[in-house]
């Protein structure tokens, strides 16, 4: 997914590009039709990234399509600005700026509540673009008079006009556009990108920051949309205040929708759909504001059907046609356990633990949090030292998995501290305490269950190598220095080899666990925590992974909670009971299967000689 067939895509693009000025004429296409659609193309590509890899449905898109339009509009008409070119990049980046600075406030919040102040935000530019601003933007009759480019070449000069003579810049600009576009989906960036859109939970819990990445695709969809904007006021001859309208970003939704999401093509394709049925049925049919009812009806039936669009579509019958796809009935079977090999060799954390340091690697003082009036841990004391094999026991209710969360910084503790490797990180976030080398597998499955296995690790190991956030988006995965090397080696440790190319949702349970332990391995932690590895599990499963659990151990710190205390017998050096959010008892195995407390507590009061069976 990350990139295949990196050019290929390039080329045939630019073959179609090519060829469309000399095959629409013979279907009466009008140009002007066109070149509309090359716009909202460039403009959805942005879009796109920020929607289809990302995650975020923003409504107020049309903002930035206005700021950018209007900005190089007036440079070229109120200003005297007269270059074209140069005009359209300065309001791109006035565009992205003020995508910047309306990211930092709008991606405070997920969701629903993203998508509402998006709204917001576009109703507001709408406003300020017809009254306090009317001066600059011509109001409701916008700026005319925008030229088009032309380029001294010396020996002549090439003037885009309108029609099929403006086609090659603006089939150009897209052209350049989409390159750009999937460099940036191809690159690490865009592979965290996808990572957020699938589970931006888990992604943070790797280590990497997701509020970061979340802005800067915030920021590229605003430049993206900032240039069509200005793109538009060269192809209209005037820049229309119907730009900075509410419907621009509906019918931008829509348009992206019924191409596909997720493809970059397929606003694209979305507003080819649109633009050509427009005409088809404004002119030809002469339907008049009725046009909106059909191509209305005409959208909710694509999106029914179609739900990843039209060139999902296409993508999902070409996999059916060539067997790749199984049938919705058949059952997804784990594949065969792997034989017991020779051990694996740890791969090397990331932050090696000081030599002169003598204290215990994690430490615990007087952990407690309190949500209102319940009381899930208090008063603990916990210390693991480097090299243990640590177990967590107690019935459900005793605040094991709160006490995990305080541990990796998830949730912060009401009071008390954490030390890891001698240093304070009470009150950090989960990303830098992961990038420290503390991360956990969870209770329930967090992955990213669109990708395939190998992808899902490779997000894990990207956190390590590359930090929590680095911007090289034209970068690609395989240069990244021992990516490879450690997706590989993780994949060895899980045993699952043989499915590296399959995607999530077609592993069974058992597989999807020992990916949930990969992912946390994947980053190479000083420290793995490990949340109920065994729930859930079949006999048969459960023998497995214990056997797992224990070629991983070798040579790593390690704490599990689990509900499995046979298991956890044999695999932990050291038990620490908790009962109603404290400690009750530690010691080893043995101790805990002789305390009377233990016993009575938790065990149902059965005897040493039954803990032992």
């Amino acid at each position: 997914m990350f990139s295949k067939r990196p050019v290929l895509v390039e080329i045939v693009t630019a073959a179609v590009l090519i060829a469309v000025p000399f095959v629409m004429p013979h279907i009466d296409a009008a140009p002007n039709t066109v070149n509309r659609v090359l716009v909202w193309g460039l403009f959805g590509i942005g879009f796109d990234i920020l929607f289809g890899y990302t995650g975020l449905l923003s409504f107020g898109q049309s903002a930035f399509y206005g700021t950018g339009g209007f900005v190089a509009a007036y440079l070229l008409t109120g200003a005297g600005f007269a270059h074209v070119v140069p005009a359209l990049f300065i309001g791109m980046v006035a565009a992205a700026l003020v995508g910047y600075l309306i990211g930092l406030l709008a991606l405070r919040r997920t969701g629903i509540y993203f998508a509402m102040i998006t709204v917001a935000i576009a109703e507001i530019f709408f406003f300020v673009e017809f009254n306090p601003l009317s001066d600059w933007t011509g109001g409701e009759n916008g700026l005319p008079g925008v030229p088009t480019p032309s380029f001294d070449l010396g020996f002549t000069t090439l003037n885009f006009t309108s029609g099929w003579s403006l086609y090659p810049f603006l089939a150009f600009c897209y052209f350049v556009g989409i390159v750009i576009a999937l460099r940036i989906v191809r690159s690490p960036v865009g592979a965290i990108l996808t990572a957020i859109r699938e589970n931006p939970l888990r992604a943070a819990a790797v280590g990497h920051n997701v509020q970061a990445y979340k802005l800067t695709a915030f920021v590229i969809a605003a430049a993206y949309a900032g240039f069509a904007g200005g793109l538009l006021g060269v192809l209209q001859g005037f820049m229309p205040p119907d730009a900075f309208m509410f419907d621009t970003s509906g019918q931008l939704i829509m348009q992206t929708a019924i191409g596909g999401r997720g493809t970059l093509f397929g606003p694209l394709v979305g507003a080819g759909v649109w633009l050509f049925l427009q005409d088809f049925l404004q002119a030809t049919l002469k339907l008049g504001a009725a046009w909106k009812l059909v191509l209305g009806l005409v959208f909710v039936l694509l999106v029914c059907f179609l739900r990843q669009g039209i060139i999902g579509g296409i993508k999902d019958l070409f996999a059916l046609m060539s067997g790749r796809v199984k049938a919705a009935s058949e059952p997804v079977q784990e594949a065969a356990p792997v034989a017991a090999a020779a051990p694996v060799a740890p791969m090397a954390a990331r932050h090696a633990v000081p030599n002169d340091y003598q204290g215990p690697l994690l430490q615990a003082k007087g952990l407690t949090k309190r949500y209102g009036g319940v009381l899930a841990n208090e008063g603990i004391d916990f210390a693991v030292h480097q090299g243990e094999l640590r177990g967590i026991i107690g019935p459900n209710g005793a605040g094991k998995t709160t006490f995990f969360k305080m541990l990796t910084c998830e949730v912060p503790p009401t009071s008390g501290s954490i030390i890891f490797e001698g240093r304070d990180i009470t009150g950090m976030s989960i990303v830098d305490v992961c990038q420290l080398g503390l991360t956990k597998s969870y209770q329930v499955n967090q992955l990213f269950n669109k990708l395939t296995v190998s992808e899902n690790l490779t997000i894990a190991a990207l956190a390590q190598l590359r930090g929590k956030f680095k911007l090289d988006m034209f970068g690609r995965l395989s240069k990244i220095r021992g990516l490879q090397e450690q997706v590989e080696h993780t994949l060895q440790l899980v045993n699952l080899t043989a499915r590296p190319d399959t995607p999530v949702s077609q592993l069974a349970y058992g597989e999807k666990r020992r990916l949930e332990i990969g992912l946390a391995l994947a980053s190479s932690p000083t420290l793995l925590l490990l949340d109920e590895p065994l729930a859930g599990m079949s006999p048969r499963e459960r023998v497995e992974t214990v056997r797992l659990l224990k070629s991983i151990a070798q040579g790593r710190t390690m704490i599990i909670i689990d509900h499995d205390m046979d298991a956890l017998f044999e695999l932990a050096e050291r038990i620490t009971v908790l009962q109603e959010g404290r400690v009750l008892v530690e010691g080893t195995p043995d101790e805990i299967k002789g305390n009377a407390l233990v016993q009575e507590a938790y065990l149902g009061g059965m005897d040493e000689a039954e803990l032992a069976v």
